[in-house]
């Protein structure tokens, strides 16, 4: 069986902080959400202290603009999506108290729209990826008393679909990417009974192919990506058992770079942070040996979760 190679996996995450190359010039503009894949990842390699977490901080707070969200790097606009990858940081590093938690919530709740969905910015795009943004992140500050969960929570439910699976929008096609989002806040909410479990697991389940890897919609190509949206939501409504979990695991080993590290999307394809986060994590949640936990709603280890809500120390 091929093995999990822990410390190239390590080595390529760190040396993406010093890469100059296409692919960072590309990514500028997402740095924030690159920062938490990567970190995260190092984290449930039990890594993270390799890295300065001090100057981490200070550079996410360049990133912060007055209205209080976060751009994906210093100098671009502000997004709900880096807001959350920001805080999600910031707990990785126990310095949530660096940030003030108000200004935070006063701009992702000004974000709410009248039917309880969210933008993502200004400019006005309705996604359910941003209400799982909100939800997560305002939870993680405790600040959801900053939104109308009532209406949250409604807008997900009209996003449901006939086949237990959820969409961007209301009447958008099921989509594992969306449902994660859906139930991972409707999870954090304690709204999961508008989940019809048996339904959705079916649905989820038979996103698993013959190779053992998993796709986000019917007759499409497994992606390690997968592994997480998939699975995540599986555990979170209790049908994990409905899948091969060998069989997924030997995929995502399978997606490795034995020789440099990080993790593709499918076997033989070139590596990025993106995936390599998602295969750690997807490992993660399959209780890989030698990895840490991970929260399924959160996307967070969870000895992170534990000390945000409970004050326990790892």
């Amino acid at each position: 069986m091929t093995t999990f190679q822990l410390e190239k996996h390590v080595n390529y995450v760190k040396s993406l902080d010093k890469k100059s190359d296409f692919d960072s010039v590309v990514m500028e503009h997402l740095r924030m959400s690159g920062a938490y894949w990567g970190l995260t990842a190092l984290d449930l390699m039990h890594s993270l202290n390799d890295m300065d977490g001090e100057e981490i901080a200070a550079w996410i707070l360049k990133c912060q603009h007055d209205c209080g969200g976060f751009g994906g790097n210093i100098g671009h606009d502000p997004h709900i999506l880096y807001t959350l990858s920001a805080v999600q940081i910031l707990a990785l590093f126990d310095k949530l108290s660096v940030v003030d938690a108000d200004k935070i919530a006063k701009y992702i709740s000004g974000l709410q729209r009248e039917d309880g969905s969210f933008a993502g910015d200004e400019w006005g795009e309705i996604d359910t990826r941003f209400t799982y943004t909100a939800v997560s992140c305002l939870s993680l500050l405790k600040r959801l008393d900053s939104i109308n969960v009532e209406k949250a929570t409604d807008f997900l439910v009209r996003c449901r679909n006939f086949d237990g699976g959820f969409g961007c929008t209301p009447g958008a096609e099921s989509h594992a990417g969306q449902i994660f989002c859906c139930v991972g806040a409707l999870a954090i909410l304690g709204a999961l009974h508008h989940v019809d479990r048996d339904l959705l697991g079916w649905w989820l389940c038979e996103r698993q192919v013959k190779a053992g890897g998993l796709n986000g919609r019917p007759e499409k190509l497994p992606d390690v990506c997968y592994s997480w949206w998939v699975l995540s939501s599986l555990i979170i409504i209790d049908r994990a058992h409905w899948i091969s979990k060998e069989k997924l695991r030997d995929f995502i080993l399978n997606c490795q770079d034995q020789d440099r590290g990080g993790i593709s999307d499918a076997p033989d394809d070139a590596v990025d942070v993106f995936h390599t986060f998602f295969g750690v994590g997807g490992l993660s949640l399959l209780e890989y040996p030698g990895l840490k936990s991970i929260d399924p709603a959160y996307a967070l280890p969870v000895d992170v979760i534990d000390r945000v809500f409970y004050g326990q120390k790892s």
